[in-house]
């Protein structure tokens, strides 16, 4: 971590537009618990997405039972399953009836790295191994074990959740925005935020 003790993150973070909680967010910090253990990931690369008027995002087709958790409360995880292997974590943003959310792209990771590694089935030999573990939306959810049935429609802003947000008191630099990547519609909306320079962005670094 960065030395200072995370603090949770409060459902008004997310109550704004997902624009801003997407820039907002680089630099935090996801966890997850398991017993006295943790997984800490910090988040370097993030994807805004607006809702019903957002070609490319679920709120799109309307309001379903499978992304229902998109309409509110904030502060909520929206889980899916893509492309038949992988899963993706969003937020839920803007305020309970409202539409939108934000996608984490990558982490960087901080705290429980061996046990991440092991559920990606990564060998860190070197540091160039490290980026195998979070660096893109599907090796996240699985390095920190993320799923529909286990955690979709979960608090992310509650101390008894097991999947939190917080902020550690890190600050970000200098941050970069460029087009959506990995989606046809609306994909050159200026709406991915990454860390510049982070070398745990996914894909390409801008």
């Amino acid at each position: 971590m960065n030395g200072s003790p995370a603090k949770l993150l409060q459902p008004a973070f997310f109550d704004r537009d997902p624009r801003v909680v997407a820039r907002a967010l680089l630099g935090k910090v996801l966890i997850r618990k398991l017993g006295r253990r943790r997984l800490t990931g910090r988040i370097v690369e993030t994807e805004a997405y607006l809702g019903s008027g957002d070609a490319a995002a679920h709120a799109t087709a309307g309001k379903t039972a499978r992304n229902a958790v998109l309409w509110g409360p904030p502060g909520h995880a929206y889980v899916y399953f893509i492309y038949g292997n992988h899963y993706c974590l969003n937020v839920s943003c803007l305020p309970d009836g409202e539409a939108g959310c934000v996608l984490f792209r990558a982490l960087e990771p901080v705290d429980g790295i061996e046990a991440m590694a092991a559920a990606r089935g990564v060998k860190i030999r070197n540091d160039s191994d490290l980026k195998k573990i979070s660096s893109g939306p599907g090796r996240m959810t699985e390095a920190f074990g993320i799923t529909r049935d286990r955690d979709n429609g979960k608090s992310l802003v509650s101390s008894k959740s097991d999947l939190q947000l917080a902020d550690d008191g890190y600050r970000v630099r200098k941050m970069l925005v460029t087009k959506r990547v990995g989606i046809t519609k609306s994909a050159d909306e200026p709406l991915r935020y990454v860390i510049a320079g982070n070398r745990f962005v996914s894909g390409v670094r801008p």
